[in-house]
């Protein structure tokens, strides 16, 4: 036990003097205006008033509007992503069928970026809180959708065999044998999606023109307030892998049969 909290200390002291050492490297780098060839750092600022950017930001009577407004947004874009994903990924898993008529487009429709859906988004809803939502909802539909598919098509048929033979019925086999078996992916791409989601944000909200973090962030690159867009930056960042960590975290509480300790 006590070998095991070393150990763990230990990890987190690397880990902070790795963060250190990138921020020193960032604060030298940005001081002497390094000029590295293919990239500079002359108008790059350093962390220190990056800092001070936070602050003001922390201080700003705007800042809740900004993070409730981005939370909202992402929150609505992927739930509807993970309801959506999930019902077709399972259908798509478990029927060839299905998979041939709804996977081409879905492949078709996959690689576009989500800043080429922006004017089709526009569009398409007649508000722009409804644009913003739907491209959250691309970003992480489809790592949801494809991690949905893998994890049915990899339960161990045998499974789905003994099951039939004990007389399981459809509904039986796909709530007793699929879904947990396809849990550990399924939470994956959850993980992913939510992840991917906060990646669009900013293109979502230079739709809006108003609040948000990626907003925030657009505006202070289009004012040239360089510290600002660091800030946003880390902000959506840290909102990103905290929502992310906490589905994870979600996900090994209701498969604890495939927790990395194995407890």
């Amino acid at each position: 036990m006590r070998a095991n909290h070393d150990a763990g200390v230990s990890r987190w002291i690397l880990r902070a003097a790795s963060i250190a050492v990138c921020l020193l490297a960032w604060q030298t780098a940005s001081t002497y205006h390094a000029n590295l060839g293919l990239i500079t750092f002359a108008n790059v600022p350093p962390p220190t008033e990056v800092a001070a950017a936070a602050v003001d930001l922390a201080q700003s009577s705007k800042t809740l509007s900004h993070v409730t407004s981005s939370l909202r947004r992402v929150a609505v874009g992927f739930a509807i992503a993970a309801v959506l994903g999930i019902l077709l990924g399972l259908a798509i898993g478990r029927s060839r069928r299905i998979g041939d008529v709804l996977l081409p487009p879905l492949e078709l429709l996959r690689p576009i970026p989500a800043v080429a859906w922006i004017p089709l988004a526009v569009l398409m809803f007649p508000s722009s809180e409804g644009s913003m939502i739907y491209i959250t909802f691309i970003g992480a539909l489809f790592p949801i959708l494809l991690s949905t598919i893998h994890g049915v098509e990899h339960v161990d048929p045998r499974l789905i065999a003994s099951a039939k033979s004990l007389g399981g019925t459809r509904a039986a086999i796909l709530r007793e044998v699929i879904l947990p078996g396809a849990a550990p992916a399924i939470v994956t791409g959850l993980a992913i999606g939510m992840g991917t989601s906060w990646f669009c944000l900013v293109t979502a909200e230079m739709i809006s023109g108003q609040y948000g973090i990626g907003y925030y962030t657009w505006e202070s690159y289009v004012i040239q307030r360089y510290a600002d867009i660091v800030v946003g930056m880390v902000a959506i960042g840290i909102l990103g892998m905290g929502s992310s960590f906490l589905l994870r975290q979600i996900g090994r509480w209701l498969t604890p049969w495939h927790s990395e300790d194995g407890r």
